[in-house]
């Protein structure tokens, strides 16, 4: 299994899979190719379907700066390879010079001409929760322990910048207000749920308020094409993020703390994108989403002090509460569902740890199990509902 750090990437919105993906596919093509003059670049599957919603198409032109640049939008060839592919074809005057096949695999990892992700550099020696938890016994260590050992040196300060960005993305979304661009003119919520405090306001509607806020705060950021941290991606990204937010301020925990929930959270998201997926395109909403629920639940139970059992039991509840999540975002964009659902998510995560600890020992079904089925479901969900903008809320909603 890779390293943690590959889940957690800095960038710019609104998706790892449409965005920051096609962007280091061109960076790297181009390193391959420097002396590119004209560039053709198409499109397939869900980049086709719904690349222009998530600024794919500027975000690739920007990329190439000044190399003119052809993008082509296939809806029609169906591959047969991931969802989200693309055909980078270079040109010298009229002489073609080089060409490449890239896949978007989610959470902003590429592959180049059918590479296998199994063939990456691999630092962990086992590949699932059952197997981890294992040596953890063994061994008497914690997750925490088990991540550093296998990470080694500067894995304190890479997740230190990443909770840096997470803090500014959060502070930047409750800073602005107006309108997120796009035809839907959807206004920001994060700054009014902040200003909604009653005089009678309750410790629960607080909680649930002000985690809303933060979450808001980075799924709009992420709209608007602000810098985000994948966890584990663009559109999924304001579940971690606020929980650990509101947790540090509500218990003024030490950054060390949230950096030791940060790994963990990150663990449970590679091994989720180890043995299943994280992209919205291949497996639905579930894998973004119920992937987040669950890094977010892994990592509060972190910082509560929870022994390993609990762990898993807090992370299975987020991500079995999620199967059969679709992916129907209304115009393609990454606003509607999936701002709001980034709080709703942010507060089940919340609510499986609580429940895990409240029914600790109870638990039937493995971390594992639910990952796979969460695969499985997601292959079997109809293409309308993965991130393709035909079904569900894209195709019934009417402006």
């Amino acid at each position: 299994m890779k390293t943690i750090l590959e889940i957690y990437k800095i960038g710019r919105g609104p998706s790892s899979s449409h965005s920051i993906g096609p962007e280091r596919a061109v960076k790297q093509f181009l390193q391959k190719y420097p002396q590119t003059e004209r560039a053709v670049v198409t499109l397939y599957g869900s980049l086709a379907k719904t690349g222009k919603g998530h600024l794919t198409d500027k975000v690739i032109r920007k990329t190439f700066g000044k190399i003119e640049c052809e993008i082509v939008f296939d809806e029609n060839t169906v591959l047969k390879t991931h969802p989200n592919t693309m055909r980078i074809v270079a040109f010298a005057g009229e002489r073609e010079i080089g060409a490449a096949t890239v896949e978007s695999i989610g959470g902003g990892d590429i592959l180049f001409d059918g590479e296998k992700a199994d063939n990456l550099p691999q630092i962990y020696e086992h590949n699932t929760f059952g197997e981890i938890k294992t040596y953890c016994t063994v061994n008497e260590i914690g997750l925490w322990e088990y991540i550093k050992a296998r990470e080694g040196e500067g894995l304190e300060t890479a997740l230190a910048a990443v909770w840096e960005a997470m803090q500014h993305s959060i502070m930047q979304g409750l800073s602005n207000e107006g309108t997120i661009p796009g035809p839907l003119g959807l206004q920001r919520k994060a700054a009014y749920l902040l200003r909604q405090k009653k005089p009678d306001e309750s410790k629960e509607t607080r909680e649930n308020r002000l985690v809303c806020a933060y979450a808001f705060a980075v799924a709009e950021q992420n709209a608007c094409a602000g810098q985000i941290v994948t966890a584990p991606t663009c559109g999924s990204a304001g579940v971690l993020a606020s929980v650990l937010y509101y947790m540090q301020k509500r218990k003024a925990l030490s950054d060390e703390a949230v950096i030791r929930a940060l790994a963990v959270g990150g663990l449970i998201g590679q091994i989720i994108k180890t043995n299943a997926s994280v992209s919205g395109a291949e497996c639905g909403c579930q894998a973004e989403i119920g992937s987040a629920c669950s890094m977010a639940a892994a990592a509060l139970s972190e910082l509560r002090g929870m022994d390993i059992d609990q762990t898993e039991y807090a992370a299975e509840i987020a991500m079995e509460h999620h199967l059969g999540l679709t992916c129907d975002p209304i115009c393609g964009l990454v606003q509607i569902p999936c701002i709001e659902r980034n709080a709703v998510a942010a507060m089940r995560a919340i609510n499986a740890v609580k429940l895990a600890s409240l029914l600790q020992g109870t638990r039937r079904i493995s971390f594992d199990a639910v990952v796979e089925t969460m695969y499985r479901t997601g292959l079997d969900i109809n293409a309308r509902y993965r991130e393709t903008a035909e079904g569900g809320l894209a195709d019934l909603y009417k402006q």
